[in-house]
């Protein structure tokens, strides 16, 4: 596995684009599974990587999208089969966990205008929005925006990602 990090030098599409670069750079020279090509974004870094999958979602098989709003298109995501996990706290207090759910509407009504059916939506679209309990159990309180990093520790959820590849997601 490599995993890549590219840093911000805007919120919007200069970053995608350098984002995708990046991604292309690593297929071109490295010997990568293209068909297992994972995204994550985080905050800024998630406003960022949604342009970015949805800009090239033919690169990636997955994206985990955290505590951020989507600024990306829906529609090349359903039409290119790329899984996507939503993650916010639900009383984040930057986005708020609203942005999440209309990310998630969005994103399951493109899969369907893509002719996805709802079990194939259940396999690649997933959205956990979690309470302050949940938080609490792993020692963070208050700041669940910051908090909320916590997901790139977990191992359901990093299982479910690494579990797509561009074959298997429409199945």
């Amino acid at each position: 596995m490599i995993v890549v990090s590219a840093q911000l030098t805007d919120w919007h599409e200069t970053s995608a684009r350098q984002a995708i670069a990046l991604t292309e750079y690593f297929l071109a020279h490295f010997p990568v599974d293209a068909s297992r090509v994972y995204a994550a974004g985080y905050s800024a870094g998630g406003e960022t990587m949604s342009l970015a999958v949805s800009m090239r979602p033919d690169l990636y098989a997955a994206y985990l999208h955290g505590a951020s709003r989507w600024d990306g298109k829906y529609a090349p995501i359903a039409e290119n089969s790329v899984a996507v996990y939503i993650f916010m706290a639900e009383h984040d207090e930057y986005y708020g966990s609203e942005t999440a759910w209309t990310a998630y509407n969005n994103l399951h009504d493109a899969y369907e205008e893509a002719g996805w059916d709802e079990k194939q939506i259940d396999g690649v679209l997933q959205i956990q929005t979690p309470d302050d309990g949940w938080f609490a159990d792993r020692g963070i309180t208050g700041n669940y925006h910051g908090g909320g990093n916590v997901v790139f520790g977990e191992e359901v959820i990093l299982h479910w990602l690494l579990s797509h590849s561009k074959e298997e997601n429409r199945s």
